[in-house]
């Protein structure tokens, strides 16, 4: 789902600006469940990137780019789901 969408963000946005990606390149998400501040519960989703050959700086700012303009999940949750974006 999120995660395999995600990856594939990511690697159009590096391919896009020339940076080649290793092989070992992945993409995980964890999907939690918690109380909202306006009440009720809410999702939460941490997206954690693993860029192969890419320094975390470089790697954060490609996947950032994925998430805010390319990825179709990442538009569809943007303002209902809290969405953090990790490299590492």
């Amino acid at each position: 789902g999120y995660a395999a969408c995600f990856e594939g963000a990511v690697r159009l946005v590096a391919r896009e600006a020339g940076v080649a990606l290793g092989p070992d390149t992945s993409v995980t998400a964890r999907v939690g469940i918690g109380p909202r501040e306006a009440g009720g519960f809410g999702l939460k989703v941490d997206l954690k990137a693993h860029l192969d050959g890419v320094d975390d700086a470089r790697a954060l700012e490609l996947a950032n780019k994925a998430h805010e303009n390319i990825c179709p999940y990442s538009h569809a949750t943007r303002g209902n789901v809290d969405v953090d974006v990790s490299v590492g």
